[in-house]
């Protein structure tokens, strides 16, 4: 059986003292693919991920600017992110959105974000979008600025009803799955994990944070997902085998990481 964890963030702090050791364990959990955020602590440095991807053939990377991280954007930061983004690992610009939870002011947030969405659009790029507090807003700068690319769009994380899902569906959008769907009150997020189609679903950590289920409140790590497999496998009535092979299979098409891969604007439809 073959895993994959869609997002986490291997260079937190929380994995200095064993981040060896916790990518050790993802392999041996069956992880075949892992893709790390590189938001990092924001700008100016955008490239953690991409020196862990650079370490382990197996580990591909994102670069963006969170949207908690909008005020630290200066005249350099676009520039270096459109380099990035022409590194061979780095597969998508995330994470990127709104986040109205910490304060940090809208009017600052919406710009940042709809530039990203402007520079991926420019390199043909999927992106990985966080929203937190924020839904409709975040909604409607994609619906206008992102749908029209035709390109992919993954809602990292989701948490949404299975309205939700749906809106996001019918965008052509990919719904990612984290350790919340685990959680015993999650029935509303397991049932948009239900009616996911089985090519627009992914799996992930978002470790260090989140974990599901048995470890829910300790330190999550990428060897986690298979728990959240277990439960979405179990809510959509198939074998956790199966899961796993539709999951990597939609990272591998995504991602263009196997030779019959199609084009990406052909992907969502």
């Amino acid at each position: 059986m073959q895993l994959v964890d869609s997002h986490c963030h291997l260079d937190d702090e929380q994995f200095n003292l064993d981040r060896a050791l916790v990518i050790d364990r993802a392999r041996e959990a069956g992880l075949k693919y892992i893709l790390a955020i590189g938001t990092g602590n924001g700008p100016p440095d955008l490239e953690a991920a991409v020196r862990l991807a650079k370490k382990y053939p197996f580990i591909f990377a994102t670069a963006g600017v969170h949207p908690n991280d909008a005020p630290k954007v200066d005249a350099n930061t676009f520039n270096n992110l459109e380099a990035l983004l022409q590194h061979p690992k780095v597969k998508a610009l995330g994470e990127i959105g709104l986040d109205y939870h910490w304060g940090v002011p809208k009017e600052i947030q919406a710009p940042v974000f709809i530039r990203q969405l402007e520079i991926a659009a420019q390199f043909r790029t999927p992106v990985v979008i966080h929203t937190r507090d924020a839904w409709s807003d975040t909604i409607d700068i994609l619906r206008a600025h992102w749908h029209p690319a035709a390109l992919p769009c993954i809602m990292h994380c989701f948490t949404g009803d299975p309205k939700a899902a749906r809106e996001c569906l019918n965008l052509g959008f990919y719904l990612s799955f984290g350790g919340v769907t685990t959680f015993p009150k999650a029935a509303e997020i397991r049932e948009a994990a239900r009616i996911t189609p089985a090519d627009r679903l992914l799996i992930e950590t978002d470790s260090p944070y989140l974990a599901p289920v048995p470890y829910r409140g300790k330190r999550n790590e990428p060897a986690y997902v298979v728990h959240t497999t277990t439960v979405i496998a179990q809510t959509r009535g198939i074998t956790v085998e199966q899961l796993a092979a539709e999951v990597t299979s939609n990272f591998e098409s995504l991602f263009q990481l196997n030779s019959g891969a199609s084009p990406l604007a052909d992907q969502l439809h």
